[in-house]
């Protein structure tokens, strides 16, 4: 009974067997595997699953041997290749920042050999054209790719007044004016990070007017130690809280300062201070100014309740003042001035240390054809931006000073540099330059204008833009991680 049982069992799986062999062989084993489309879809190599291999045995007969890809090593080719995916290092912030740096330098290189200009919308107010301009194509797609990509961070570490907070008028206007518009404290600030892992470049926002008004009152020692205090400490608590500072050693970090005590910041640890960004209207290269490293800002006599000097320059054919100068006697420079033109009943050369009540400086200024420019104790001087306002030629009579903007700006096609040496040479230096020259340096000033006027919110191309762009150009010489 048991035997005739299990042969009637046998018998009735027998042909459930074979069909499951048969559908297996037909699902599975075929080319054109179809049991699920979407599947089917997803696992299909690119090309036809078919691989064809041709082995040429003679010169009439060919063999065509076909492979078949079963369903189980698609699937496991598939795995694979996700597994690889998920393996594959993620790319760091820094390393996409660095790419898109890359990116920019291409860009600048490509239009420097084009020749040609990248018009984009927040950018076509300004174009900078002409002789004035090193490289004006490399200059605007520079800049073009600065707003597109330039994000700062700010540290928001430390309490006013010594940081976060700067003078916003008179000589050292220019440090409190960008303090401002970094932070975003008045207008939104395109430049700003959300975050320091998205930070090209970082800003240390301590003001050293600010810091010498209130640790050096009353002022009876020039010595250095608190200002040095301040800077010191704040690096370190940055550099300790943030990974930034040590991971670039400070080649990625940036000040902004027009007083005169800025540069000795350095002095207070100078192997911490090696590669920081100094952006200085005191760009005394005799004093540590490195152009190569540090930038050099303009210094602005910002006057109280307005952002620029008056422009009061009249035409050509109205100026009567060939050369003019008024200002204070202060530093050896001056001193030599006054002892060769003060009081030398010259009617060419009119150089006052204080001007009679009656005259308006800048009424002066703007009646003058030249517009003499000599250092005060310092390089740094608010004449030079006067001059421009008011369209006026400036003569720039300095030694060892590093002219602003100087990467992008050919100063000799709008201003004349006279050294301290040849002071008494002025009148036949300037009496040289033909009309023609003249007409064409006035062009130069009024092309450059713009540049160093003060706008809050900033636009493209002014003077905060300007001071940016030379920062800019500092980050782009340098790739991390810094070596």
């Amino acid at each position: 009974m048991t035997n005739s049982t299990t042969k009637f069992l046998l018998l009735l799986l027998l042909p459930t067997f074979l069909l499951i062999i048969f559908f297996y062989s037909y699902f599975f084993n075929q080319n054109n595997f179809n049991f699920n489309p979407t599947l089917n879809k997803l696992l299909k190599p690119p090309s036809n699953p078919s691989i064809n291999i041709s082995n040429q045995l003679d010169n009439n007969n060919h063999v065509r041997l076909r492979h078949n890809i079963s369903f189980f090593t698609l699937l496991k080719k598939k795995l694979e290749k996700k597994e690889k995916k998920k393996k594959k290092k993620k790319k760091s912030n820094l390393e996409k920042l660095e790419e898109g740096l890359a990116r920019a330098r291409a860009a600048i290189r490509e239009a420097a050999r084009t020749r040609n200009y990248t018009l984009k919308e927040e950018v076509t107010t300004f174009i900078p054209r002409g002789s004035v301009y090193r490289n004006p194509h490399a200059f605007h797609q520079s800049h073009i790719e600065m707003i597109k990509r330039l994000k700062i961070w700010t540290y928001k570490e430390g309490e006013q007044p010594l940081v976060h907070h700067g003078p916003l008028s008179n000589i050292y206007g220019v440090e409190g004016q960008f303090i401002e518009e970094m932070e975003g404290k008045t207008t939104s600030n395109k430049f700003m990070a959300r975050h320091p892992d998205e930070a090209h470049i970082f800003f240390l926002p301590f003001s050293v007017a600010k810091t010498v008004q209130f640790l050096y009152r009353p002022l009876v020692s020039y010595n250095r130690g608190p200002l040095h205090r301040v800077a010191l400490d704040y690096v370190n608590v940055v550099a300790m809280k943030y990974p930034y500072w040590n991971a670039s050693h400070g080649a990625d970090h940036f000040m902004v300062s027009c007083h005169d005590w800025a540069p000795d910041i350095s002095d207070a640890d100078p192997k911490l201070f090696k590669n920081l960004i100094r952006a200085l209207c005191n760009a005394n290269s005799s004093e540590g100014f490195q152009p190569m490293r540090d930038v050099s800002i303009p210094e602005i006599k910002i006057p109280v309740g307005k952002l620029c000097p008056p422009s009061l320059g009249l035409r050509i054919s109205k100026r009567q003042i060939f050369a003019f100068f008024a200002g204070g006697n202060h530093g050896h420079v001056r001193t030599y001035l006054f002892e060769h033109w003060k009081e030398k009943k010259d009617e060419d050369i009119q150089v006052y240390e204080y001007l009679p009540k009656n005259l308006n400086y800048f009424q002066m200024l703007g009646q003058s054809k030249f517009c003499l420019c000599p250092s005060g104790y310092e390089v740094a001087s608010p004449r030079i931006v006067e001059a421009i306002h008011a369209e006026c030629v400036p003569v720039i009579i300095k030694d060892n000073y590093s002219f602003p903007f100087n990467d992008v700006l050919d100063w000799s096609e709008f201003s004349i540099h006279i050294p301290v040496a040849k002071i008494p040479e002025i009148k036949t230096i300037l009496k040289g330059i033909s009309f023609k020259d003249y007409l064409k340096l006035v062009k130069g000033v009024r092309s450059v204008k713009w540049h160093f006027t003060l706008n809050r919110p900033s636009k493209p191309f002014d003077l905060i833009h300007m001071m940016l762009h030379s920062i800019w150009l500092r980050r782009l010489d340098i790739i991390l991680p810094y070596q």
